[in-house]
């Protein structure tokens, strides 16, 4: 009987044990702007290492057409947090909203302006796209300010070109190679997946790089972060200080194993049927990762100066661009050392 009474009490403490780290996890509820887009994969990765488990969040990753989707359903209240492009958050200081990123994923934003293969021959500049139909991601996402900054610098009214959303993955592939569109700014693994079917495939400009990137912007040019209103920072500081924990762990994973090996590790859906094209675009893309999660003051200021450039309303509204993102959890979640 006793031996029966200490195992039934061990199975017990067990389950209470269980149950009690069970009800310590902390919802939070992730929009991303296209889960299949390279750009976003730590965000997905973190979930596949179980990251979040580590440090005791249950999160859930809702996965939306584009960055501005992905905004709306924070400011509608039906997620927490946006992993998107950290240049919503300056759009949005033009018009008062207070969003701030914690931390950041992508060192560059990796956004190319490609033209579609059945439009070559007459688009040979970002000058030929006055007139044209261009696809992105969805109106209103980083996407959409890409062509707009590029339109603007090359001396086209925006207004004189139609925007269509066509997402970031197959969807865009598909408006593409069939010609629904005469370009568009995608990303990877997208990008890789087209030049693979057309070796001469035209691109007007191209953010994949350091290089490029700088080429672009004139300097560094953040891409991927984890922002959410200030509200809700001030509001789960735990939270917040555990996402950058997360997204750290992974950053540092990523930088320690092979595309290969990642590849092996996010949803089959995601990597698709051609899992050599993927890893192809996952080879190109590994550099964009940020090791250290840190935002770049200089990087934003360059967001800050390209949005001036593509809106009057930010140009005017004179943003104190250092309200828009936090080092200060980053830093923490470095000083107390990695998730266990």
């Amino acid at each position: 009987m006793k031996a029966g009474f200490r195992h039934f009490a061990a199975a017990l403490a067990a389950i209470l044990l269980t149950a009690g780290a069970a009800q310590a996890q902390s919802k939070v509820t992730i929009a991303i702007g296209g889960g299949a887009c390279l750009c976003y994969l730590p965000t997905v990765l973190a979930k596949q290492l179980g990251e979040y488990d580590k440090v005791g969040l249950n999160v859930e990753l809702v996965d939306l057409k584009g960055g501005s989707d992905a905004l709306k359903a924070v400011l509608g209240g039906s997620a927490d947090v946006v992993s998107g492009y950290f240049d919503h958050t300056v759009n949005l200081a033009a018009k008062k909203q207070e969003m701030q990123s914690f931390v950041v994923y992508d060192r560059y934003p990796g956004l190319v302006l490609a033209v579609s293969p059945a439009h070559t021959a007459e688009i040979k500049s970002i000058k030929d796209l006055a007139g044209k139909e261009v696809g992105v991601s969805a109106p209103g996402s980083s996407t959409d300010f890409f062509l707009k900054y590029q339109l603007k610098k090359n001396g086209i009214d925006p207004n004189n070109v139609s925007v269509v959303g066509v997402g970031l993955g197959a969807t865009a592939v598909a408006a593409m190679q069939q010609g629904q569109i005469d370009a568009a700014v995608m990303l990877d693994p997208a990008v890789t997946i087209l030049q693979a079917a057309h070796a001469d495939l035209r691109i007007l400009s191209d953010t994949r790089t350091e290089h490029d990137t700088r080429e672009v912007f004139g300097g560094d040019y953040p891409g991927g972060a984890l922002y959410a209103t200030t509200a809700w920072i001030k509001a789960h500081p735990n939270e917040a200080l555990a996402l950058t924990k997360a997204i750290l762990g992974t950053l540092s994973w990523i930088h320690a194993h092979s595309a290969e090996e990642i590849a092996d590790k996010m949803p089959a859906n995601i990597v698709g049927k051609d899992k050599g094209q993927y890893v192809a675009a996952l080879k190109n893309t590994i550099p964009m990762y940020s090791t250290t999660g840190l935002m770049d003051p200089k990087g934003a200021d360059a967001v800050l100066a390209v949005f001036s450039v593509g809106s009057p309303d930010v140009a005017k509204a004179n943003i104190d661009v250092t309200k828009t993102y936090t080092n200060a959890f980053v830093e923490q979640a470095k000083a107390a050392g990695p998730a266990k």
